[in-house]
């Protein structure tokens, strides 16, 4: 790692990146320039977007606040990400003519249909039509519940977004799709964390993580798996920062040291803000798809050298004789050859993390977008079960979530195997809803698909009917043009939304529609959204300007469910506003218990408390779960390289910056060491093509701290590249793909040659 700042008279400071005021001569991001842009972007509606920072709850990443403030840190939560969401929730409605002919909007740049305006009518188009017509909400209601009660339940997806989404809106989402007897019910979340899921079900018996962002600070051992915090979730380099001033040693392992994890300037801390703060303290460059092997290696040296917790593991787990001969049984030249780590980096991990009183793993797409992301995540656990990290202060698992809506929205039962929190699929279960004080109705009991099965199941015909709120598979599945095809040869697409997507202009099966939505500030009622660290927050109804004639997120559903069935509909969705919603959760789901009290600014609670699993863990028996997990082939061909997926400067599909202020990086670049620019006989910034069975990228060559045979390039434009169906077995897509690299003459063409190797 690279030393630490040093001041004039030579006392060092062990934190300090420079003495340059807010380190001007570094690439990082600027945050006061980022307020400066927002407040010019909202010059328009400046009260409202005020009103919406000071009194909402964040619809950013998924830290949680309370306005601009939380509950770990004084001072101000605020970062980047919100700001370039605000305006998002403060434009004015779009000129809906515009939808008339799609020609002309498919020659915009998929990026700046946002910046139309916000959807403000119903509309609808059919096959043959050269764009949408403008309808009334009578005859949307009905199209939709007309469309809907034809269609085969089996044959019928429901997708939600994160986009801003809160609990109340969920909720009701997947119940109108389990009243149309469906369960192909999936979340953006899920494409992201179903891996976690999976694996955190099985191995510990909860789905959440199991510690508070407050155990970050004194913890002896952060450790940043996969996860770029600095770039995803920016306010937590301020948790960084005062879990360094505690003492706190970071560990990243990563195929890329991402600057921002290095050091950052958190603009919110004085000190920080005019030093920077060097976080990670060693990093663990191990190559694409190599953490498995490069646990396994720790694990062998916790066991070789007896650096775990005999006592927790033989009180509270399970497995422990199959893991340590599992991994006994594995040779050290497997292990460095998977991880592309030495046996010496493993025992120097090791040893850290075995003396270390506590620890936090904390992990994020980097472990879960692999088709063995599931097996990651437990070999994460192994590591925690076999020191006792979890359930005590300062230690723990976190599956850090990107967006706002995303821990809530599974939980709220948006899942084909779940209609609620700790509620199976099952026979039993269905009959359990099926009762008045419950649902009213028994929800179907057979076997959902997940989004991106739900997209393959489309592209073979067996797909009718898909409501999508928000979401657009095309800028986020592998494949585009597969998945527009796909999309395509759906008979009826409903489109429930704020904004114009590129998904919404593929060319009807049958029939479009279109129903505008309400944010989660002009809710009425309010809403809730439920942080990575399980607490639920209230945000109010804020106060201003409401767009055309959009209604509520949660009551356009409702409204098609009462018009498809009156009678049955009048008892299961009696709900006037959404402290009715809240009710009906906190009487079906006991976990929420305390929602229904939520109904102002700063009302909270954290569903566990601050730790979960302190006495016993959630799985049947009680007990902590080993996994004794394959190691994964992968084979790259000799000449070929393993490109993986990375977020630069930008915010789910929507919010997309044409540079990353963390790395300098334009969105066609592409990371590669120096080692293999230099074997391969490439200069920082030269035009190349990457290319496989699935498609072809042009970028430019980025050289920079990278895992050499390894590739980063941003999503979603290299999802050209990575094959569909590639799925980890809870659903979601293994974002990785193996190329060949072919350099581009000045003209513009490739070289006549064969593939560089």
């Amino acid at each position: 790692m690279p030393s630490s700042g040093q001041s004039r008279n030579g006392a060092v400071q062990r934190n300090w990146v420079s003495l340059v005021p807010y380190g001007l001569n570094e690439q990082h991001p600027n945050a006061y320039r980022d307020i400066v842009e927002t407040a010019w972007e909202n010059r328009d509606n400046l009260g409202y977007a005020w009103r919406i920072l000071n009194d909402g709850c964040c619809d950013g990443c998924a830290l949680g606040t309370s306005g601009i403030h939380d509950w770990t840190m004084k001072g101000i939560h605020l970062c980047a990400l919100r700001l370039k969401l605000l305006r998002l929730n403060t434009m004015p409605s779009m000129n809906w003519r515009l939808l008339e002919d799609v020609a002309a909007l498919r020659k915009i740049p998929p990026r700046n249909l946002p910046k139309l305006g916000r959807l403000p009518v119903p509309m609808v188009r059919r096959k043959g039509a050269k764009g949408f017509a403008r309808i009334s909400w009578d005859e949307a209601i009905e199209l939709a519940a007309t469309g809907l009660k034809g269609t085969d339940p089996r044959r019928l997806g429901w997708f939600l977004t994160s986009r801003g989404l809160t609990n109340e809106s969920y909720y009701a989402h997947q119940k109108v799709a389990r009243f149309f007897g469906t369960n192909h019910v999936d979340t953006s979340a899920r494409i992201c964390h179903a891996p976690s899921t999976a694996a955190l079900s099985a191995t510990v018996g909860c789905a959440a993580t199991t510690c508070s962002y407050s155990d970050w600070i004194g913890t002896d051992l952060l450790i940043l798996v996969g996860s770029n915090i600095a770039n995803n979730q920016p306010v937590s380099t301020k948790y960084l920062y005062y879990a360094k001033e505690k003492g706190t040693k970071v560990f990243v392992v990563n195929p890329y040291l991402e600057p921002g994890l290095e050091r950052y300037w958190v603009p919110s801390v004085a000190k920080s803000a005019l030093f920077g703060t060097r976080f990670a303290d060693d990093f663990f460059p191990v190559q694409v798809g190599g953490d498995i092997p490069f646990f396994y290696g720790v694990l062998k040296h916790l066991i070789e050298n007896d650096w775990v917790d005999r006592d927790f593991i033989s009180s509270r787990t399970v497995g422990w004789n199959e893991i340590v001969a599992k991994s006994r049984s594995l040779a050290w030249e497997d292990l460095e050859c998977g991880s592309g780590l030495t046996r010496s980096d493993m025992h120097r991990f090791a040893e850290a993390f075995g003396k270390a009183r506590s620890a936090i793993i904390v992990w994020s797409m980097g472990i879960t977008h692999h088709r063995y992301g599931s097996d990651n995540v437990r070999a994460i656990v192994n590591l925690q079960l076999a020191k006792g990290n979890v359930g005590r202060e300062k230690t723990g698992l976190m599956p850090i979530r990107g967006h706002s809506g995303v821990q809530g929205g599974a939980e709220m039962g948006g899942m084909p195997s779940a209609y609620v929190m700790g509620s199976a699929v099952t026979e039993d279960n269905a009959r359990r809803f099926a009762q008045p004080d419950y649902w009213g109705f028994e929800a179907p009991t057979w076997k959902g698909l997940t989004a991106a099965a739900m997209i393959l199941a489309a592209g073979r015909g067996e797909l009718d009917a898909i409501w999508q709120s928000g979401g657009n598979f095309i800028d986020t599945l592998p494949e585009p043009e597969k998945v527009r095809e796909s999309v395509a040869k759906i008979p009826l697409r409903i489109h429930q939304d704020i904004l114009v997507s590129s998904n919404m202009l593929v060319e009807p099966g049958d029939t479009v529609l279109l129903l505008p939505s309400r944010t989660r500030y002009e809710q009425r009622g309010g809403g809730t959204e439920t942080s990575t660290e399980r607490r639920v927050i209230y945000s109010p109804e804020i106060p201003g300007p409401r767009p055309g004639e959009a209604k509520d997120e949660w009551e356009i559903p409702v409204l098609v469910a009462r018009r498809a069935n009156p009678q049955q509909a009048a008892k299961s969705f009696s709900w006037q506003d959404t402290q009715d919603i809240r009710c009906e959760i906190e009487r079906v789901c006991p976990t929420y218990k305390g929602i229904a009290g939520l109904r102002k600014k700063g009302d909270q609670f954290q569903y566990g408390g601050p730790r979960l699993l302190v006495d016993r863990f959630l799985t049947p028996d009680g007990k902590g779960h080993f996994s004794p997990i394959e190691l994964p082939e992968e084979r790259i061909p000799q000449g070929r390289f393993m490109l993986a997926t990375r977020r630069g400067k930008q915010f789910n599909s929507l919010i997309h910056g044409k540079t990353d202020p963390l790395t300098g990086a334009q969105r066609d670049a592409i990371f590669m060491s120096r080692e293999d620019a230099v074997r391969l006989g490439l200069r920082d910034g030269a035009a190349i093509l990457l290319r496989n069975d699935q498609g072809e990228f042009h970028g430019h060559v980025k050289i920079d701290r990278i895992k050499p045979g390894c590739f980063q390039g941003h999503w979603p434009e290299v999802n050209v590249l990575v094959p569909s169906g590639c799925l980890d077995p809870s659903g979601v897509p293994d974002y990785n793909a193996i190329v060949e690299i072919i350099p581009v003459v000045q003209q513009g063409s490739p070289i006549a040659s064969d593939t560089i190797s």
